[in-house]
């Protein structure tokens, strides 16, 4: 009986051995959006959480907790570096509070695909892993460029006199084309339009019809500068936890995640057309000035960014240029 009993013992903690090997072999990872989850950046990334934990039964899941209302936009970035989340979904420019070159990937002219390939991507990690504490994953949108939107006709790149809404993206370029800068939140935008608070504002080509700012929006300002830059980054600990198998195919999740940026071209192409449908006028200048407004907004940008840090200024200008 007592041989019995033991047989059955040794039965059951071996299944309960094996039981635990096998959940010790998937993982759960936390992801927050610093992007409200009506918008266009959560909607698109909501189905690839879908197909990760679809496909990542028993290896890794993805337990998606919110937007701003889980963890505060500019708040996100810290939540990553010290762990209270694994993954974010951000842009560099929300959380330079941990890291200032963050904002420097808004001046990437090439794609992430193009970044992988000549040593762009794993420059940005170097510096996010021993800065940020933090694993730079995926580029989730570009070909985004930002605009300059007015409600007074310019002819030339000089906002003198005008009063621009700005966010830290552009505040260095508007403030050298001379305008008076002003930050508000986004969703107090409308009224500050409708009051004239502000003549204008800069936002990338797609998402002013989610704050319906296309009633205050007269013209749009083309070409565009910089690119609009939204990316999935990674508590570095917790990715370096990851088993190999867990890392392999929440590697192979992402590469399919940027190979879906295609779509962003035409969304570009889409929203510039549904601007022109609600009445909003383009601007255009004359080559000369074309130019001059484009190399202008470089120049400023990465001279605020060789403020920041000139050594990594430098090193990023050679890879992120076309």
């Amino acid at each position: 009986m007592k041989a019995r009993f033991l047989k059955t013992a040794v039965v059951a903690l071996l299944a309960a051995s094996l039981s635990a090997g096998a959940a010790a072999q998937e993982v759960t990872l936390r992801l927050v959006s610093a992007f409200g989850e009506n918008g266009i950046y959560v909607k698109r990334l909501l189905p690839w959480i879908e197909k990760v934990n679809a496909e990542g039964k028993g290896v890794l899941q993805i337990n998606f907790l919110g937007g701003p209302k889980a963890i505060p936009t500019f708040e996100l970035g810290n939540a990553v570096k010290t762990g209270v989340v694994e993954i974010g979904m951000s842009t560099g420019a929300f959380y330079t509070n941990v890291m200032p070159e963050a904002d420097f990937l808004k001046l990437t002219q090439i794609t992430i695909a193009e970044q992988r390939k000549n040593g762009a991507f794993d420059a940005i990690n170097q510096l996010w892993n021993e800065k940020g504490n933090m694993q730079y994953l995926a580029r989730m949108v570009e070909n985004q460029a930002f605009h300059l939107y007015t409600n007074k006709k310019i002819d030339k790149p000089d906002l003198t006199g005008l009063k621009i809404r700005i966010t830290p993206v552009y505040r260095d370029f508007f403030q050298a084309l001379n305008a008076s800068v002003i930050t508000t939140p986004p969703g107090e935008l409308y009224t500050a339009l409708e009051r004239g608070v502000v003549d204008g504002y800069g936002w990338p080509i797609g998402g002013i019809f989610d704050f319906n700012w296309q009633e205050k929006t007269k013209y749009r300002v083309d070409p565009g500068f910089y690119d609009a830059e939204v990316s999935l980054i990674m508590n570095l600990p917790a990715y370096k936890k990851l088993t190999d198998a867990q890392r392999a195919y929440l590697n192979k999740q992402l590469l399919a995640l940027e190979a879906e940026n295609t779509f962003w071209v035409q969304y570009a192409k889409d929203e510039t057309a549904r601007q022109e449908k609600a009445g909003i006028q383009t601007i255009k200048f004359d080559a000369a000035a074309t130019k001059a407004y484009s190399d202008k907004a470089y120049e400023v940008g990465w001279a605020s960014a060789a403020k920041q840090n000139p050594e990594v200024a430098k090193r990023f200008k050679a890879l992120f240029t076309k």
